[in-house]
């Protein structure tokens, strides 16, 4: 795992230098490290050298983690797309959930949130594509979804995510990142509570320099911290 150790340190570095190139604290942007499909051991590894949030993208295997690594002081985030009926668990489970793409979803974990008597940071997914293979909300809905945000009684909307088309190429997934702190901008200044919105969860392994520069504050990373995954089988 002394991989993992030294690749965290270098996703460290680029972030610093991007956030430093636009004019940004690297204070600014929280690293996700993405642990989907590695176990244990390896969060195990990114804790030891100082990490402390991590991201799933499925309910089942981040509770898994989760108990076998009890004696860690970690916060979960759930990235990946949230069945309706995983809400109750998911609430109670997560620091952070990115995937909100429905009211009705927000309104569920909200319930879910107070009955537990948790507090979790939502992020409401926002489709910039309209990809049938991906989850999210058209931006039509961003409005009714940010005026139910200001309704939430548990948990805590605190901004946006997106998840672009795929590119090698960083700088086609940019005009994506920009449209999404546009939208942002557009639905703060029509009255919506900016904390509401202030953060923007976007960038991965390959364009996540690109995403700091357009205003990013959560990035998702997982390949160039702990490699390549295998095919599941």
């Amino acid at each position: 795992m002394d991989h993992v150790r030294s690749n965290l340190a270098a996703v460290r570095d680029r972030i610093a230098a991007a956030a430093r190139a636009c004019g940004r604290s690297s204070d600014e942007v929280r690293l996700i490290a993405v642990s989907k499909t590695f176990g244990i051991d390896a969060v195990r590894a990114a804790y030891d050298a100082g990490h402390r949030d991590f991201g799933e993208n499925k309910v089942q295997e981040a509770l898994q983690k989760q108990e076998q690594g009890n004696d860690l002081d970690v916060r979960w985030h759930l990235i990946g797309h949230l069945q309706s009926n995983k809400a109750r668990r998911a609430a109670d489970a997560f620091a952070a959930i990115h995937s909100i793409d429905s009211v009705e979803l927000l309104e569920r974990v909200d319930a879910a949130a107070a009955a537990a008597g948790a507090r979790p940071e939502l992020f409401l997914q926002i489709d910039l594509a309209g990809e049938t293979t991906k989850f999210g909300a058209p931006e039509s809905a961003i409005d009714d979804m940010a005026q139910a945000a200001a309704r939430c009684r548990a948990a805590r909307v605190v901004g946006l995510m997106l998840l672009p088309p795929w590119s090698e190429d960083a700088e086609a997934t940019r005009p994506y990142f920009r449209r999404l702190r546009e939208l942002r901008d557009r639905v703060v200044r029509s009255g919506i509570d900016a904390s509401l919105l202030g953060r923007l969860s976007m960038g991965m392994s390959h364009d996540f320099e690109v995403a700091i520069e357009e205003g990013a504050t959560d990035v998702r990373v997982g390949t160039a911290i702990f490699g390549r995954r295998k095919p599941l089988m």
